[in-house]
């Protein structure tokens, strides 16, 4: 029972530094030294300084900065616009009308972001006012753009999907091509929500006036045919073997100062904020991810990590016992927890239990993120709806309230993760198969 204790230890002690308003790199680092000084005889110093090396140097990591860049520019250009314009002529038609706007917008958006809250802000930005000129229901507009935005974290290139990539040193490469069956999965599931509440509350739904002939169509969708091309580019060279994910990177970005040019988007101005905002964002990364390193590091000194995985043995859970409890532990973290944080804090103590239970780490890595997409919309931490709050001007328990019954429906995905674990490997299997 040491270990339990141990646990709790560490939680509450990691729980009192972020509870004070410590930043969380530092609040991970903080712990970390203080189980060193306290239950092993290793020199802090040296442990530090050595293992956030290791962690920095890993060139796995050299593809998050580029997605992340890739993510601004595109963010500044008039993608929004094109998403709207380009999808509204073949969406007005279904049952639901120009809300699945915002489920396909996401989805696409999301292939060449990797950001949750940047998805929900690119997308909102334009389909809110346009939808409500419209004069289409405010719940089921907010929450299916507050729900379809978690696709960000999933969809590659995901940001998180790197991160835990790194952590558990698996290839990302791997981890982005596994996302993209249950990304397109979990937007059916939203889309097929859309119909049926739109079906069943029909009255209130506006009538479609708008009308667009096939060739008409074929023309507006030719804005969204840089943006396709683009993710074609960037999975697709992952897929075949032709680039690693850092590499796609780059052409990813190359890809969005392309797009940007030619919309007229790209200045010194847009530029040098694009470049800023993804700085920002890497270092804050990278940051917490110095601090996760190093928690593992005191963590593995402690004997924590193996003392917990055989004690869970030992209490012969069945893996889908221990797929339960870790899916509600993800679910209460996340309502505390930005996605990232919930993932690097806790791996270091997860990932011995995952893998002394026998399971795929791609596989648990994208059932993982599916997990913590639910944070991004549960309160009172859920990033997507204070993005939400800010430009629908909408308060926090509505849009919660909305974005509800797509919380319940993520969790129907992760029940379908687990019971088909192909929905997540078969894409990676035949991407070996490839290559090879």
């Amino acid at each position: 029972m040491i270990e339990v204790y141990l646990t709790i230890f560490f939680i509450s002690l990691l729980l009192i530094f972020l509870g004070s308003g410590v930043w969380v790199g530092i609040s991970m680092i903080g712990v970390s030294t203080i189980g060193m000084l306290m239950f092993t005889s290793r020199p802090v110093g040296d442990a530090m300084a050595t293992t956030m090396w290791s962690m920095g140097s890993s060139w796995s990591l050299t593809a998050l900065p580029l997605f992340v860049w890739m993510g601004e520019i595109l963010f500044r250009t008039k993608l929004s616009e094109n998403l709207f314009k380009g999808l509204s002529p073949w969406m007005q038609k279904l049952p639901g009308g120009l809300i699945h706007v915002n489920v396909v917008g996401c989805a696409l958006f999301a292939a060449i972001s990797g950001s949750s809250a940047a998805t929900v802000a690119t997308v909102g930005k334009m389909s809110i006012p346009e939808l409500r000129k419209r004069k289409y229901p405010e719940k089921i507009l907010l929450g299916s753009l507050a729900g379809s935005g978690t696709l960000g974290l999933l969809i590659p290139p995901s940001i998180i999907l790197i991160i835990y990539g790194v952590t558990v040193q698996e290839s990302i490469a791997k981890l982005f091509i596994a996302g993209i069956f249950p990304g397109i999965m979990i937007a059916l599931i939203f889309m097929s929500y859309v119909i049926v509440w739109s079906l069943t509350n029909h009255k209130i739904m506006p009538k479609v006036h708008e009308t667009s002939s096939f060739l008409d169509k074929i023309k507006k969708s030719k804005q969204l045919l840089p943006v396709i091309l683009l993710i074609l580019g960037v999975i697709g060279s992952i897929y075949t073997g032709v680039a690693t994910a850092t590499e796609a990177a780059s052409l990813g970005v190359v890809g969005a100062l392309t797009l940007s040019y030619f919309q007229k988007s790209l200045n010194l101005k847009t530029f040098k904020e694009s470049l800023l905002g993804a700085t920002k964002t890497s270092c804050m990364i990278a940051f917490i991810l110095a601090g996760s390193t190093f928690l593992s590091l005191a963590m593995g000194f402690t004997g924590l990590p193996r003392n917990l995985a055989i004690w869970i043995q030992e209490m012969s859970l069945s893996p889908y016992a221990l797929i339960f409890v870790l899916t509600i532990f993800y679910i209460i973290l996340g309502m505390f927890l930005d996605g990232i944080s919930a993932v690097v804090l806790t791996m270091a103590i997860i990932e011995p239990m995952i893998r002394q239970a026998g399971f795929d780490m791609i596989w648990f890595g994208i059932f993982l993120v599916v997990v913590v997409e639910m944070a991004q919309i549960t309160p009172p931490v859920g990033f997507n709806l204070f993005v939400l709050q800010g430009m629908a001007n909408k308060d926090m328990g509505f849009i919660a309230k909305s974005a509800f019954p797509l919380f319940l429906l993520m969790v129907l995905a992760v029940i379908l993760v687990v019971i088909f674990p192909e929905i997540a490997l078969w894409m990676p299997e035949q991407m070996i198969k490839n290559v090879n």
